[in-house]
């Protein structure tokens, strides 16, 4: 687990708790809003997976001990103010009680809203993808992808590269595009099975890339 957290710094509020947003390590989804109390967090610390403090059951939980669904701690946080932890977890399984992968949702249940970013869809692919390998819809294509696991992932990232190189060869806009499409969608899959975040090969571009001029 990175990071230090001296826990006597911390600002507790007047209830002795703290508010923690728990954020997905790989894809950097926010994936619920919790509170720990001082034990809850020297817990969490010592076990390497959150534990929080319930407000309505007035009790401590450790995060998925009936569902399965724990959160395994990669970092640990605080804000300017220390009165807001940050934890970054590799989650096993939904963190919604629902069974969502997150507890937010979005205020515009279309997503239609316009962008000007033009690499927004690949941040929502990912959102996607890490919904789908959490929650694991039945008759869902990335859901057969992830149970058929890594050597079916690498197999199909390999014919995707293989369509791209013949539609190149046929000089086809409309396929080139179409078998780029399947060939990056697979190729997040990928990194999801391996939590390599999509960040990280973009910082990878940048650092290789920097000094560049255009």
């Amino acid at each position: 687990m990175d990071g230090q957290i001296d826990i006597s710094a911390i600002r507790w509020d007047e209830r002795g708790l703290v508010p923690v947003i728990v954020q997905d390590a790989v894809s950097k989804e926010v994936l619920t809003l919790a509170y720990m109390n001082e034990t809850a967090l020297k817990k969490t610390i010592e076990t390497g997976e959150t534990w929080f403090w319930s407000r309505s059951r007035q009790s401590l939980w450790h995060k998925g001990e009936t569902s399965g669904h724990t959160q395994r701690v990669v970092s640990l946080q605080w804000d300017c103010d220390r009165d807001a932890l940050l934890v970054k977890v590799i989650p096993n399984g939904p963190a919604c009680h629902t069974g969502a992968v997150s507890c937010f949702r979005p205020v515009d249940p279309s997503g239609d809203q316009p962008t000007t970013d033009r690499f927004d869809i690949l941040n929502r692919l990912e959102s996607l993808i890490t919904r789908r390998e959490a929650e694991r819809p039945e008759g869902s294509y990335t859901t057969y992808l992830f149970e058929k696991g890594l050597d079916k992932i690498l197999k199909k990232v390999g014919e995707e590269a293989a369509e791209v190189i013949i539609a190149a060869k046929n000089e086809s806009h409309e396929e080139l595009r179409y078998e780029t499409a399947d060939l990056l969608f697979h190729l997040l899959v990928l990194l999801r099975h391996a939590k390599l975040p999509l960040d990280d090969v973009l910082a990878e571009l940048r650092g290789r890339y920097a000094d560049q001029k255009e």
